[in-house]
């Protein structure tokens, strides 16, 4: 189960969506500046010069039909690159990108509107050679110009994570009608040249007449797959697919985007989605739930195997999702309180109860991968960790991180009673059945900020059982462009939160953890960690030389980020559960780090055509 991501959910691009979690950090196997049709961190591409398409793609899939997606809330824009109002579900379909990320490796990238690549030998800038046929969909070209200016735009006036993710390209420059070369500030980030190759491509020409900043309803041009058809806010946005798209022959997006349309319908939230998904009103649904998973499936439609439901394993790091602490706000500046609150949350209970034990408890912000920190540090993490002793807790050197724990009979008197001894160290004790701080008589009383009312039933108990500690918890659902702002301001005393991470991250780190961040409104540093070391351990992730010291610097970051008790860890799974009308067909291969519904699934016509024999008041 998850909480709708703000931005990532929104603004991040459909045809890049491994963007900001698939990034990594091992030096490039390139010698020389010899052209090249693909870039990986790792040195060695799966698929060569020359190749038809991915392996989980069908180069044969039929294009045509309509699938219709839910969404949640509503939208207001149609711009998805900048902080102001709440884009569209699906505003990325409408852009393509330099390169695209393979879904079945790690990080590699192959050309779409670069053809080729040239990095030199000390990765100190890459230069991107566009495709000849290249177009936005007014069937203007694509020009090194309008990559300039596309880098330049979202660096000055887009969403505050693209200036963190650019912070080292200091220029961008065309070196001719058909090549554009980005120069970096050092050589010491080696995922910078396939950073830049995951830039969706603006159209110079469009933006020059219209205020790129303000929210609109107007379709900005681009050279995605598809067009926008119909915009209805608070209703529905519907896609069209541009017929004969000059990427449709790119090997990269061979046999992808099969779909003639795609909408998206808007519901009030997700209970009324889900109910609305068995009456045949949308197609695909992947499941965030675990209760409705277990219970909310009893429909005629499953019965008689016109919805089917499956899980489907991946290899995707599930990250952090948790209650998260606005560090900002004076009662959560101490450790030590924030710990305290953290043995209130009774997960044992919450999953044995709620989730029909289907969940996982997180211990890692970059769990379900090599990257998670697991037991005492190493000798390489403590190599990492020693000059900063002092400087963090003690506990990183001395203990694993385990989130406080307990027997699932809902019983948490231990976990109270260690939290008491916590807030009293911490100036805190009870008065008139109340905690208040000793020196000013505050109350220890905060507001949970939740976006979706079906997590009400998991956020209550957790209040109840601070109540027992006489901390006053009130929990408050607001609709999702309130939540949106208030996040975005950092208008938040706790709330519940997700940090995706990738299998080896780099420069999303700053947005995330950084100073720089916890002082930009609109940046993922929600949390607003502002500490020196964790900024110290941010760049040494960023400039890791090889893969193990990699994974070294991360598990250190891991563990400082971990005993800082920014975060109350939820829960993960390591499979994506979906439920999906029977009218689709998809590829025999599945990617290993992309479930890829809307790029490599296509409407299969004899299984169209039997559903709507059985079930013909279904919607078109």
């Amino acid at each position: 189960m998850s909480m709708i991501a703000r931005f990532l959910a929104t603004a991040v691009l459909a045809l890049a969506a491994p963007a900001l979690v698939m990034s990594a950090l091992v030096k490039p196997a390139m010698a020389d500046e010899t052209p090249r049709h693909g870039m990986s961190m790792y040195g060695d591409l799966k698929y060569p010069p020359g190749f038809r398409h991915f392996d989980y793609a069908n180069p044969d899939a039929p294009k045509g039909g309509t699938v219709r997606m839910a969404a949640i809330g509503t939208y207001d824009t149609l711009n998805p690159f900048t902080l102001k109002g709440v884009p569209a579900a699906g505003a990325g379909l409408l852009f393509q990108t330099l390169t695209v990320n393979s879904g079945d490796e790690p990080f590699s990238e192959y050309g779409v509107v670069a053809e080729s690549f040239v990095v030199p030998a000390d990765r100190s800038w890459v230069a991107f050679n566009l495709r000849p046929q290249a177009r936005f969909n007014d069937g203007s070209p694509i020009t090194a110009d309008d990559v300039v200016f596309t880098f330049e735009t979202l660096k000055t006036k887009g969403a505050p994570f693209y200036r963190t993710y650019y912070a080292d390209v200091v220029k961008a420059e065309a070196t001719g009608p058909g090549q554009v070369r980005f120069t970096f500030r050092s050589n010491d980030n080696p995922e910078l040249p396939l950073i830049v190759g995951q830039m969706p491509v603006l159209s110079r020409a469009y933006w020059a007449g219209r205020d790129f900043e303000k929210t609109t309803l107007d379709a900005p041009l681009g050279s995605g797959p598809y067009v926008v058809e119909a915009a209805d806010p608070g209703r529905s946005i519907t896609f069209r697919r541009v017929a004969n798209h000059w990427s449709d022959d790119i090997p990269a997006l061979k046999g992808q985007y099969n779909f003639a349309r795609i909408r998206y319908d808007y519901y009030r939230d997700s209970t009324v989605a889900l109910e609305a998904f068995k009456g045949g009103e949308y197609d695909f649904r992947q499941e965030n739930a675990a209760k409705d998973w277990a219970t909310g499936y009893d429909s005629p439609a499953v019965t008689e195997g016109l919805i089917k439901r499956e899980e489907i394993a991946n290899e995707q790091p599930t990250g952090m999702q948790g209650f998260v602490f606005n560090t900002r706000r004076p009662i959560f500046a101490d450790r030590r309180v924030r710990a305290a609150i953290a043995q209130a949350f009774d997960f044992e209970w919450t999953n044995r109860t709620l989730f029909y034990g289907a969940y996982t408890r997180t211990r890692s912000y970059f769990s379900n991968s090599e990257l998670a920190s697991r037991g005492l540090p190493s000798p390489a993490e403590l190599k990492i960790l020693e000059p900063f002793r002092g400087q963090i807790p003690e506990e990183v050197f001395t203990r694993a991180y385990n989130p406080p724990s307990t027997d699932g009979s809902g019983n948490l008197r231990d976990n109270l009673r260690t939290a008491f001894e916590l807030l009293k160290s911490a100036g805190w004790s009870i008065r008139d059945r109340r905690m208040v701080n000793d020196r000013t008589g505050e109350p220890l009383a905060f507001e949970i900020l939740l976006a979706q009312p079906n997590w009400e039933r998991i956020t209550l108990p957790f209040a109840k059982n601070l109540e027992r500690l006489g901390i006053q918890a009130r929990v408050r659902t607001v609709d999702t462009a309130q939540y949106q702002k208030r996040m975005e301001t950092f208008d938040y005393d706790m709330t519940v939160e997700v940090f995706p991470q990738s299998l080896s991250p780099g420069n999303e780190q700053r947005d995330m953890w950084s100073s720089a961040a916890a002082k930009v409104e609109g940046s993922r540093n929600t949390i607003g960690v502002s500490d020196p070391v964790v900024d110290k351990l941010i760049e040494l992730v960023i400039n890791a030389p090889d893969r193990q010291s990699l994974i070294d610097r991360t598990r250190a970051l891991d563990r400082v980020l971990l005993w800082g008790h920014y975060t109350i860890p939820n829960w993960h799974i390591r499979s994506w559960r979906i439920a999906y009308w029977d009218r689709f067909a998809r590829p025999q291969v599945t990617a290993k780090y992309s479930l890829g519904f809307l790029s490599t699934w296509w409407v299969d016509p004899a299984k169209e055509a039997a559903m709507r024999s059985r079930y013909p008041n279904r919607p078109q």
